[in-house]
């Protein structure tokens, strides 16, 4: 059974820094496509993934911000989230699986098979 569990979220002050974490289990990250997401009301979009073992997308709002690693040997996939903004705010997902990484698929949600349950990040002005 796959579980995806996220930590790290909780509030910060515009400007400040958060990681996530989500560590995986009853799944490696390999060469598919990780994730990760934001929903704001019922909207999820697609922030940072990685595909085909190295290779990353973000999303505009997040590029020089947010970063995107894995930790292979310990099998975390990470946020690091810098220079937060009010709306950053939301509830953060990982991802992890799709059945054809490419630069297309990473950042769509409807290309992911496995998800964690999602932690919330708010970010005060």
């Amino acid at each position: 059974q796959v579980q995806l569990v996220e930590s790290g979220g909780g509030s910060v002050q515009a400007g400040g820094d958060l990681r996530l974490s989500c560590a995986a289990s009853g799944y490696t990250y390999g060469g598919s496509c990780m994730g990760w997401f934001r929903q704001v009301g019922t909207k999820r979009e697609g922030l940072a993934g990685i595909f085909s073992y190295d290779n990353t997308r973000y999303h505009e709002s997040v590029k020089g911000r947010f970063t995107i690693s894995k930790d292979n040997a310990k099998n975390i996939l990470y946020l690091q989230m810098n220079s937060l903004k009010p709306e950053d705010t939301g509830l953060y997902y990982c991802a992890a699986d799709c059945a054809y990484p490419s630069f297309s698929a990473v950042l769509d949600p409807h290309e992911y098979n496995y998800w964690g349950q999602g932690i919330y990040v708010i970010v005060s002005s």
